[in-house]
């Protein structure tokens, strides 16, 4: 399962947690723009706009996980198991199978306005990327520096939320996610009054106990909720450092340890990586679970005219400072 937000500062910035039991050997892949995108059913792309994140690299294809464009945009796509319904081919839409519709979003648009223009036209099509590599059922989280937008099909169509509170995990549907917030609005950062009886007396024997009733569990529904009251509550200095700190910080909170999630036989869940990537500078900065030290890569460091993939591998051994 995953986690992903947003989150503002001086800069803007948005990212994920990567939940699962098994690693693909992802890399982080710049898509410079001159290369050449296919798709299935619609149209090459030849030009368009250059693109960072985390992606499985196959037949020199990215499956990216997560990225941001040049201009800004972000995209996640998130575990939705049992719910996500992609459909048969459409003649008049444009059928994106759900492994292209990271790129076909980044490639072509600047801000969440151009992604729902596109998204007037798209049906997002049952194909697999390869016998091997079967579609997997995801929904997804689009911002920009000012908003951002949940996307689901499922066998109702394609739902379009906007998304006010910057986070997505993975199910229930994203309506139910918001529903389920109303719940929690007794919640608060300040220590709690007492509203339970004027009669009796009440002892405040702990600081935080204003969020008294904030999961901590590690299912997508109280994910959701805690990830939104640690974000929506957060506090930053505007600098690059503290910012990038802040974020990860949000990130752990909701973080998953391995030996917690079992998956049967000796598989566990756990975080395998976090993101946060400058959506104003094109930086990727990403840790793993093994190395807590945040590594970066500046997309603008490399030839962004190009037209084959640059790829990173992940630094995923500890890091540590020894000071003496």
């Amino acid at each position: 399962m995953c986690t992903a937000i947003t989150y503002s500062t001086k800069d803007h910035y948005f990212g994920r947690n990567l939940d699962l039991e098994y690693s693909y050997k992802e890399t982080v892949t710049i898509t410079p723009r001159n290369y050449p995108f296919k798709f299935r059913k619609v149209n090459e792309i030849n030009k368009h706009y250059a693109i960072i994140g985390m992606a499985f690299v196959d037949s020199n294809y990215p499956l990216y996980y997560d990225a941001i464009n040049e201009k800004g945009l972000g995209m996640a796509g998130l575990n939705f198991p049992k719910n996500a319904f992609y459909n048969e081919i459409e003649n008049d839409k444009d059928n994106i199978a759900p492994f292209e519709f990271i790129p076909w979003i980044l490639s072509q648009c600047s801000n969440i306005d151009d992604a729902k223009k596109l998204l007037k036209k798209i049906n997002i099509a049952n194909i697999n990327f390869s016998d091997n590599l079967k579609a997997s059922p995801l929904h997804w989280i689009i911002a920009d520096k000012n908003s951002s937008i949940t996307v689901e099909c499922v066998k109702e169509g394609l739902k379009i939320y906007d998304n006010p509170v910057g986070v997505l995990t993975n199910n229930p549907t994203f309506d139910i996610h918001m529903f389920n917030l109303n719940n929690y609005m007794n919640l608060s950062i300040e220590q709690p009054v007492n509203n339970f009886s004027n009669k009796l007396d009440f002892d405040i024997y702990s600081r935080g106990m204003g969020a008294l009733g904030l999961p901590g569990d590690l299912s997508s529904a109280s994910r959701f909720v805690k990830a939104t009251f640690t974000k929506m509550n957060s506090l930053s200095g505007d600098s690059e450092s503290e910012s990038i700190s802040q974020f990860f910080h949000i990130l752990t909170s909701v973080e998953q340890q391995r030996g917690c999630v079992h998956m049967g036989e000796d598989k566990y869940e756990i975080t395998i990586y976090s993101s946060c990537c400058n959506m104003d500078k094109g930086i990727y900065y990403y840790t793993t679970y093994e190395n807590s030290q945040i590594t970066a890569i500046d997309m603008h460091k490399e030839n962004l005219d190009g037209d084959k993939l640059v790829n990173f591998d992940l630094v995923k051994g500890q890091q540590i400072l020894m000071q003496n």
